[in-house]
């Protein structure tokens, strides 16, 4: 049954956490500013919900290796509604929406989900077709026509009650409280059973493909490996177990860097793809939030916030961007695939996005056009442009 958020547990930087349910049975946590205004009592979900879908099935495109999840039920998900129908929003008498309370930061299970949610144990003996991954030999075994349920999580994280904005637009308080719930979601996630890998990100604008203007990111735990961190552990066997260190050491020592702190750099790689690319990495290996220390969160909590606010200072409109965590595999790479950001944007200048044809798209043959060189430059002026007192 739903009920209120009675089991309060106060994590890192004085962040509350407050766990509930949805009229459905979905998980409801709501992360609490430290010193918040909000009172203990969070109101009960009295909505009359449909049953959820059924999780989606995985299919094996035999050509790649690749598991592609046919999750039909997301068609159905809301498209740019208007703010008075703002479906995270807290609930009024006249927008039913999945958040029943005023709250900070929350965090819930999205109802028609890429993958779960069923879990690999909740299975059971479920009929032929129907089954979960059966660990790393079953999903890279052979044949075609190859199908399995599609079991892990996927999560909305509401970065505040507003309409519109994005992570740069949180204040320094609310984006530790972010990180913190990132950090608590990271470690529970990857504690389900069938969950191999866990990503937390936040994409920004319509030219993306986001549906929802009201500042939100999301986490996926998967039931496998992804295919980029797949590709990453080939290179760390390839290149050394050392990658990540000697990549920072790297770029720390050329003109790319961006930004700098005591525990994380942020820098335009050296084959940088897209017109806008930045990587952020914490400069000790950690393999994921979870990993990290109330410093490294402090101190990332203001530098990722003047990072994102200096890419919005390029042009006179906000830039549409892909903010990737990437993780660390939750039984693989633990000791060298390091916690790291991949922001990506298409724009390539005020008025125009790099679309992704022939070349790029059909054969993963990339070319860039801008020079990372020129790019860092322009990104370490914007991001030198916004004051300190307005973070």
């Amino acid at each position: 049954m739903p009920g209120n958020a009675t089991d309060a547990v106060t994590l890192g930087a004085g962040v509350v956490k407050r766990p509930t349910r949805l009229a459905d049975g979905r998980e409801l946590i709501y992360y609490d500013d430290p010193g918040t205004a909000l009172g203990a009592e969070r109101a009960v979900d009295s909505r009359e919900l449909a049953p959820r879908p059924a999780t989606a099935t995985m299919r094996r495109d035999v050509l790649t290796g690749d598991w592609v999840s046919i999750a039909a039920a997301r068609q159905n998900r809301a498209f740019l509604p208007p703010a008075e129908l703002d479906p995270l929003a807290p609930q009024t008498p006249t927008n039913p929406s999945e958040v029943p309370s005023r709250y900070d930061v929350a965090v819930f299970e999205n109802k028609s989900p890429s993958f779960g949610p069923a879990l690999a144990a909740a299975l059971g003996d479920a009929p032929a077709g129907e089954d979960a991954p059966r660990g790393v030999d079953d999903l890279d075994a052979p044949g075609l026509g190859r199908t399995r349920t599609s079991v892990g999580r996927c999560e909305v994280v509401c970065f505040s009650p507003e309409h519109e904005g994005s992570f740069g637009s949180l204040t320094p308080t609310r984006a530790r409280t972010v990180i913190e719930a990132w950090a608590d979601r990271t470690a529970a996630l990857s504690a389900l059973p069938g969950v191999e890998q866990v990503f937390p990100f936040e994409n920004r604008g319509e030219a993306i493909g986001v549906t929802l203007p009201h500042p939100h990111g999301q986490i996926y735990a998967y039931p496998y490996i992804t295919p980029r961190t797949t590709s990453l552990l080939a290179s760390i066997e390839r290149e050394g177990p050392d990658l990540f260190a000697r990549i920072l050491e790297f770029e720390r020592a050329g003109e790319r860097v961006i930004l700098e702190g005591e525990h994380w750099t942020a820098f335009v790689p050296f084959a940088a793809r897209w017109p806008i690319e930045i990587h952020l990495l914490p400069h000790r290996q950690v393999a994921d939030f979870a990993g990290t220390t109330d410093a490294e969160r402090d101190e990332l909590a203001t530098l990722y916030l003047r990072l994102l606010r200096g890419v919005d200072a390029l042009y006179d409109s906000p830039t549409p961007y892909i903010a990737a965590w990437h993780q660390a595999p939750v039984h693989r790479g633990r000791d060298t695939v390091r916690l790291h950001l991949q922001l990506t944007s298409p724009r390539r200048a005020a008025d125009k996005l790099k679309f992704l044809a022939g070349s790029e798209a059909a054969m993963g043959a990339w070319i860039g056009d801008i020079p990372p060189e020129s790019a860092a430059a322009r990104l370490r002026e914007a991001v030198a442009s916004i004051p300190e007192e307005t973070l």
